[in-house]
């Protein structure tokens, strides 16, 4: 199983997450040494260029809070438009992606998660699949507020609901929204199954869906303050 990515714990993390995502650009994601999130837009002008990876304060991308990270750890290198992850010695404890450790050269796709001593840094290409994201959201097509059904968005906001005071809270379990709306836990989880596909977030691990779901609603401006006081 690949390890859990960066969990969010706040709607300004959510929202700076929807604007690295919206400018286009691969990016990293990770929790700094006092779990603060980090992004850092790698751009598009490094065709043949090469990022250092390392505890030692001049690298590219330091790590220098953790002892298991090795002063040069590893390097990001890209080329014909791809970017990949380099460890062929180089670290004294190793590089992971996805919860495996590599030997070499490895090419990264989106949401893999690297691993450099006890620290977790997604990988992040929002180019990758976004094409019918990217129309929707120009005006061509409906929005997520256009097509849910009013048995949706009562879901939605009790999923959201223990997260209006709690930032770093959890969303509400099936059984509680069950309770809450007077429906059976199946039917609470078929509409969680649709929200996900309407929201984007189907394709991600059940350990992150349900977190992502909520804060992409909250975040977006899809359920509001006001709704989740009701």
């Amino acid at each position: 199983m690949s390890p859990p990515a960066i969990p969010v714990q706040s709607v300004a993390d959510l929202q700076a997450r929807l604007q690295a995502e919206r400018a286009g650009v691969s990016f990293l994601l990770f929790r700094d040494g006092e779990g603060r999130q980090e992004i850092v837009a790698l751009g598009h002008d490094a065709d043949e260029g090469e990022l250092v990876i390392g505890r030692d304060p001049s690298a590219d991308i330091p790590l220098h809070w953790d002892k298991r990270v090795s002063r040069a750890h590893a390097l990001l290198k890209r080329a014909a438009g791809a970017w990949t992850i380099v460890d062929d010695g180089l670290s004294r404890n190793g590089t992971l992606v996805n919860g495996t450790r590599i030997n070499g050269r490895r090419r990264l796709h989106d949401h893999d998660v690297i691993g450099c001593g006890s620290v977790q840094i997604e990988f992040r290409d929002p180019s990758l699949g976004r094409e019918e994201e990217t129309n929707q959201a120009s005006g061509e097509g409906p929005t997520p507020a256009d097509v849910l059904t009013p048995a949706q968005r009562r879901v939605l906001v009790a999923l959201c609901r223990p997260l209006r005071d709690s930032p770093r809270g959890h969303p509400a379990t099936n059984k509680t929204i069950a309770a809450e709306l007077t429906l059976s836990v199946d039917a609470v989880k078929t509409h969680l199954r649709r929200l996900a596909v309407t929201l984007g977030v189907e394709h991600l691990p059940q350990n992150r869906k349900r977190a992502e779901l909520a804060w992409r609603a909250l975040g977006s401006g899809l359920v509001t303050d006001r709704e989740l006081r009701r």
